[in-house]
């Protein structure tokens, strides 16, 4: 018998988010850019309060109470992010600065041990600059080569494309699962299981998925998952990197500093155990204690009634955009999330951004860091509006007759 959702009482839950009830240029606001940021609900603002009122201390070397409690709050998140993405161990949970940061650390650490001159690593079209520009650099130092899946005019990648491209060569996949840019949701499973088959590692980028998909790293059987924690309704400055523990024991350290050491002298670094090995220095404490309360508010609404409500979002935004004559929707893949790109025949997408901000509208426009994505599609850039959570329907009216007022303004 299949379940039926509980809706969401999207009214009550936009009272946790005191940032949209504000006027912008005199209009109330309507903010479609969740895909760079969403907004922070009340207990992830209170809990940020609380820990710099009540408990500010460095972590793990303290022995008052201060300290001990805001390691325990620490570790507690850590925990927490552990069950989320249903990892095996705690130690595969490492505390990171943001998906970019994550990245980094793989290419740096692991690429820089493991990847000779002559290996391959394959990334997609629909790739973020994050997950491009660190295997640049590390080809450029090591000598590897960059293979590109290419994808259709639908933004669906080509597997067909993606098999030819792997070979005993190929010892690195970093792939994007949800494009911030078209919204399409990858294959990813298939992508990890392809890559397997000929002994390549998979780094899937996570940025966009967390808050909308159900993550299971076991299931999928990746290598590593990064994410960033202020797309998951918590704050900036945060985020992690799951990588496999026998992978992550094996990688060399990415920072050296405190906590990342078990003794120095001047002869000689004993490095600390996981996942401390890659934690150099005092970390961004406050905010990993804030994005247990964020996972915890997301657990409150249901993971999928929240996915269902932006699905419902995205359908109504495509089917009242694509009645606006001149307006075409970048990005149409099988599985989306909720994130229409979009393009007016005639008008720069950066007068579409600026004149929707003067009616109160917050989207995104530009190439969206994904400027080969972009050129691929024979585009400068978009306009995109993506959904969460407190998002209603009567917002998606007042972008369609905002767009029609940008047609007007630049007839």
């Amino acid at each position: 018998m299949q379940s039926v959702l509980a809706p969401i009482d999207i009214q009550r839950v936009r009272q946790d988010f005191p940032i949209l009830d504000q006027m912008v240029n005199g209009k109330q606001l309507v903010y479609f850019d969740n895909a760079a940021t969403n907004q922070k609900p009340i207990p992830v603002l209170n809990a940020l309060a609380h820990y710099y009122e009540h408990d500010n201390a460095n972590i793990h070397r303290g022995i008052h109470t201060l300290a001990e409690r805001a390691t325990q709050d620490f570790e507690a998140s850590r925990q927490k992010i552990k069950s989320f993405l249903n990892a095996e161990h705690i130690e595969e949970v490492i505390f990171t600065y943001g998906t970019t940061d994550g990245i980094n650390l793989v290419a740096q650490s692991y690429g820089r041990k493991f990847l000779n001159a002559g290996d391959e690593i394959i990334i997609s079209t629909l790739e973020h600059h994050s997950n491009i520009v660190p295997w640049q650099m590390l080809c450029e130092e090591r000598g590897c080569v960059l293979r590109i899946i290419p994808i259709d005019n639908n933004g669906d990648l080509l597997l067909d494309e993606y098999e030819k491209l792997l070979s005993e060569r190929t010892k690195l996949v970093a792939c994007v699962h949800v494009s911030n840019a078209l919204g399409t949701i990858n294959p990813i499973k298939t992508i990890i299981d392809m890559a397997h088959r000929v002994g390549a590692v998979v780094l899937v980028d996570g940025a966009q998925a967390s808050s909308h998909i159900e993550l299971d790293v076991q299931a999928m059987d990746c290598d590593f998952y990064v994410l960033s924690a202020h797309k998951l309704y918590g704050p900036t400055g945060m985020g992690v990197l799951y990588g496999k523990r026998d992978i992550l024991n094996a990688m060399p350290p990415y920072r050296g500093g405190g906590e990342m050491i078990k003794e120095v002298t001047f002869e000689k670094t004993t490095y600390n155990d996981l996942p401390y090995k890659f934690e150099a220095g005092t970390p961004n404490i406050a905010d990993v204690v804030a994005v247990r309360t964020a996972l915890e508010y997301m657990e409150s609404l249901g993971k999928e009634n929240i996915a269902q409500h932006e699905h419902e979002l995205l359908l109504y935004a495509t089917e009242q955009l694509s009645d606006i004559r001149g307006l075409r929707i970048v990005g149409q893949a099988k599985e989306k999330i909720g994130v229409v790109s979009f393009v007016l025949d005639g008008i720069h997408h950066q007068d579409t951004g600026v004149i929707l901000d003067q009616l109160g509208i917050a989207v995104r426009t530009g190439h969206h860091c994904t400027q080969p994505l972009m050129s691929r599609l024979g585009l400068a850039g978009t306009t995109r509006a993506s959904f969460a959570v407190y998002n209603t329907k009567d917002e998606i009216d007042r972008l369609v007759q905002g767009v029609l007022r940008v047609q007007k303004m630049m007839a």
